[in-house]
């Protein structure tokens, strides 16, 4: 049999055509031996596979657009963090002569726009229904606080399994085609897709509420909604209360600001909570940090949220040996960068610390002064970054680096000055917790 071998992300010609046909019987990345389809769009397709190393079966998701490799890459490596029994699991990711992949579990169970058509009268009981959403509401409410939005919420990737709702297929084709295809359905499901996206729009998790209510109306009607329609879903299908459909209207209101505003409150809204004490959080610190860990972890999660960031960690500097020890991180090889330390002056965040002077790198892996090699034990090289000192009394204390634009774009110069004022506000928030930075000699009056 063919096989395709090579790195995580071997070097694609960008302007080979890819085909989601001819992998069949075929094993890529030396490994994963496709047995059949199961699935295909516009965009690429997803099939069953064999991972030939422990005879497992797993799905294979092929995205056969040529462009933005290294987009995939930063996408891909954070989805793999995700560890919620309600989301579907992602084992591996790479890129091949015939596209690029993501390896997931493969879900055992039938997804709800099967369950519709073969149960649905035209729809299914409110009761059953709702407890649907509770299910996928825990899911997506998780993947929102990771910073993550889903895109292509609706039936068809909602699986019913014995253990419940699992919510598969994320939408990283439509997410890596939306420069080329925005403003078109090539970027979510019609009818699904919150309007916003049509218009070209900014994609949140609000578009993810109106995916799950118009999902939430389909799985009651036995039909998708129409946009703007005045038509009341209780003169279509039985059992809706008015408060139901009351909700279900603030899911899909047209005007994200006006619409529920997340997944957990139209759960709540619906009268069935999501329950919030499964999953596992992207944001992780070493076991007694010098500052609060509530807010170490809420710094990085915070920065990787304005910056567009898959990863960001904070690195301190240590009184006794002076090297720089990660003492908090959050995304993509979060719980691998924490611990890690580095000898004084060592890579980029050593010399920002060095020198005071905020860096914008948009190359990682071709500057000189980036420490490669302890990159590459943690599992995570990234593409660029931006690393800004952390100063009290005007001396840097630490650092904080923020990696990979989830965009695909470089970190530059323009990006220095709002890192830094959002540096000066992290320092202040975490001088105000009691013992911050006392292991380093210091006090909150600098």
């Amino acid at each position: 049999m063919g096989q395709e071998k090579g790195g995580p992300f071997a070097t694609l010609r960008v302007n080979e055509p890819r085909t989601a046909s001819q992998i069949l019987g075929r094993t890529l990345r030396g490994r994963y031996r496709v047995v059949e389809p199961i699935s295909s769009g516009a965009m690429g397709a997803v099939y069953r596979a064999i991972d030939v190393e422990n005879g497992t079966e797993v799905a294979l998701k092929q995205c056969t657009s040529p462009h933005h490799d290294q987009r995939f890459e930063v996408e891909a490596r954070l989805l793999a963090s995700l560890q919620h029994p309600r989301v579907v699991r992602i084992i591996d990711h790479f890129a091949a002569t015939s596209g690029q992949y993501l390896v997931m579990d493969l879900v055992r169970g039938i997804d709800l726009g099967v369950l519709l058509g073969q149960r649905g009268a035209p729809g299914l009981p409110v009761g059953e229904a709702i407890e649907y959403i509770r299910q996928t509401c825990e899911a997506l409410q998780y993947v929102h606080d990771q910073q993550i939005v889903h895109r292509d919420v609706k039936p068809q990737n909602l699986i019913l399994s014995e253990d419940g709702i699992v919510l598969v297929d994320f939408g990283i084709a439509r997410l890596l085609d939306e420069v080329e295809a925005q403003g078109t359905i090539g970027i979510g499901t019609p009818r699904f897709m919150a309007p916003e996206v049509f218009a070209g729009g900014n994609v949140s998790t609000r578009t993810d509420v109106f995916s799950v209510a118009a999902t939430l109306w389909t799985l009651l009607a036995g039909r998708p909604p129409v946009y703007a329609d005045p038509t009341k879903l209780s003169n279509i299908a039985t059992g809706v209360a008015p408060e139901l459909e009351r909700t279900i209207a603030a899911g899909l209101e047209m005007i994200p600001e006006r619409r529920v505003a997340s997944a957990a409150a139209f759960a709540r809204a619906l009268g069935a909570p999501v329950r919030t004490e499964t999953g596992v959080s992207l944001a992780v610190s070493i076991a007694d940090p010098d500052a609060s860990r509530g807010l170490m972890e809420a710094v990085v999660h915070t920065a990787a949220g304005v910056f567009g960031a898959a990863a960001a960690s904070i690195c301190l500097v240590d009184k006794t040996t002076g090297e720089l020890v990660y003492q908090s991180a959050w995304g993509a090889g979060a719980r691998e960068i924490v611990g890690v330390r580095l000898p004084p002056g060592t890579g980029i965040a050593g010399q920002v610390v060095h020198s005071g002077v905020a860096e914008a790198v948009p190359d990682c892996r071709t500057d000189p002064r980036f420490a490669a090699r302890i990159a590459q034990g943690t599992g995570y090289v990234p593409h660029t970054m931006l690393v800004v000192p952390l100063q009290r009394g005007g001396r840097a204390i630490g650092a904080l680096s923020i990696l990979d634009r989830r965009d695909g774009s470089a970190y530059r110069g323009d990006d220095l000055e709002p890192a830094g004022l959002f540096a000066d506000l992290a320092v202040k928030a975490l001088d105000v917790t009691p013992n911050s930075f006392t292991s380093l000699g210091m006090t909150s009056s600098g």
